[in-house]
């Protein structure tokens, strides 16, 4: 007989940590739209964030909105940084040159990360709150919850400024058309550093917070590989797809773990990445595109 109370504690917790997936597979929509870069190193910038956060605030002992902001602040120079000298000087070449760089790019973080800070795992200063949170009979770890709605939080901004900033249209246009967007006077290479200065900033608050529940390492890149996961199965150029996607992801990794095991998490969202490119090689709700020839 199934357990319905355990179920919709399991789903609960499944779709809060859904929601930290979608925050940081919306970093990498949002690269991927303006640019048509598959930025591999999404992981590792993640943790570059939550690296910077805990130097702020463990080293120097800063205030914690003081190093969450620099920690933003410095994601978003390393963004900027990336565009300007890796990726900026192979437009025009072929997409798997650009795809390379950015595997190179991930080594070369994580590497970075090993040499000043070890391989280490590190706990983060304790900022979230800690009363529990029960809805209904069912519980929900502090930590994943309140940092759920942080990220519920961020990604709302995040769509209303794209949505009615000047800078947020100047995106959509060029990801809509980027030879419509220059004839309009769009500045094109402006747009794509705004694009990477604005996922790296995304990406370090998501660093943040699962740092924050699991801690930090030279590994946390891992968590890119889930983010990918959930990129592919919404569709690589969908923003409402980075969205479901990780809820969807989210869920399926909190019920595979608790009614397979622990080690059948990652084999079963493979499994759905499998049967949704399947049926909809584009992901859920990726563009379909048709070239003539």
């Amino acid at each position: 007989m199934i357990d319905w109370a355990y179920l919709f504690e399991i789903a609960l917790n499944g779709v809060a940590s859904g929601g930290l997936y979608a925050l940081a597979a919306l970093a990498f929509v949002l690269v991927y739209k303006a640019t048509r870069v598959v930025n591999i190193a999404i992981g590792e910038v993640l943790m570059i964030g939550a690296y910077v956060f805990f130097a702020f605030a463990a080293t120097f002992a800063l205030p914690i909105w003081l190093a969450v902001l620099g920690a933003v602040l410095g994601a978003g120079l390393l963004g900027a940084l990336i565009e300007r000298t890796m990726i900026r000087p192979l437009l025009g070449e072929p997409p798997i040159s650009v795809f390379m760089v950015t595997v190179g790019l991930a080594s070369i973080l994580v590497g970075l990360v090993e040499i000043i800070w070890t391989a280490d795992q590190r706990r983060l200063p304790e900022f979230l709150p800690k009363t529990p949170v029960m809805i209904g009979d069912a519980f929900l770890a502090p930590k994943v919850a309140y940092g759920s709605l942080v990220a519920l939080v961020l990604i709302v901004l995040v769509l209303l400024v794209f949505r009615f900033w000047r800078g947020g249209v100047a995106l959509r246009a060029t990801a809509s058309d980027q030879a419509a967007a220059y004839s309009m006077g769009i500045n094109v290479p402006r747009v794509f550093s705004l694009a990477w200065v604005a996922s790296a900033m995304i990406a370090a608050v998501a660093g943040i917070i699962v740092g924050s529940i699991g801690g930090i390492s030279s590994s946390m890149g891992v968590f890119g590989l889930s983010v990918l996961v959930v990129v592919i199965v919404g569709g690589l150029d969908s923003v409402l797809g980075a969205l479901v996607g990780g809820v969807f992801i989210g869920l399926v990794e909190a019920l595979a773990g608790s009614y397979l095991g622990g080690e059948y998490r990652m084999l079963a969202t493979f499994v759905v990445l499998i049967v949704v490119l399947m049926i909809r090689p584009y992901g859920l709700f990726g563009t379909h595109e048709i070239e003539r020839l």
